[in-house]
């Protein structure tokens, strides 16, 4: 098997579901969610459009843990549902269900940096399961996991606004930029 090195970064954003549908019938997952989750499209946005030296900066995905269908691609179909995973108990149902971790786990192996704006409690889950490669992840989360950050070789952010926070946005956006 003879794998090429892609030109442009690859980028994988997640974050979960809200409780603001913004359609009443089958959407994007992207298109899918407002509330908490617009700060993480609007990054996700402004990273999918980006230019460097003339050119694209980075391929960017998104991906959404959803409460009934587990872990999405930003770009499949889903239709609003009744329930949305709120606590610690929700986020461990779900993941009986849909092992989302496990998912998350195989999908953002060929990926450069990933960034991960999710709960605190689905954070933790993230953790205990080693989802995630070292040296890979952006982290915006609790203070309560910035050592567990630094010892995996990830970038620490604590989490300000509902998901990520402007200032956050834009040092993602600048470490992103770096590395591509």
């Amino acid at each position: 098997m003879i794998m090429v090195k892609a030109d442009k970064k690859l980028i994988f954003v997640v974050t979960n579901d809200s409780t603001v549908f913004l359609k009443d019938g089958i959407a994007s997952a992207f298109e899918m969610f407002g509330g908490r989750m617009t700060e993480v499209k609007e990054l996700v946005a402004r990273l999918d459009t980006a230019s460097k030296n003339d050119k694209k900066m980075c391929d960017v995905s998104f991906g959404v843990i959803s409460s009934h269908f587990g872990f999405v691609p930003g770009n499949y179909t889903v239709a609003p549902y009744d329930h949305v995973m709120s606590c610690k108990a929700d986020y461990e149902a779900v993941q009986a269900k849909k092992d989302y971790l496990g998912k998350l786990e195989y999908v953002a192996k060929p990926f450069d940096k990933v960034v991960v704006c999710v709960p605190k409690d689905m954070f933790a889950m993230m953790l205990e399961n080693d989802t995630f490669q070292d040296g890979k992840v952006i982290a915006v989360t609790s203070p309560d996991f910035k050592k567990d950050c630094e010892d995996r070789g990830w970038t620490f952010l604590e989490r300000k606004g509902a998901r990520v926070g402007k200032e956050n946005a834009e040092e993602i956006f600048k470490m992103i930029e770096e590395i591509c």
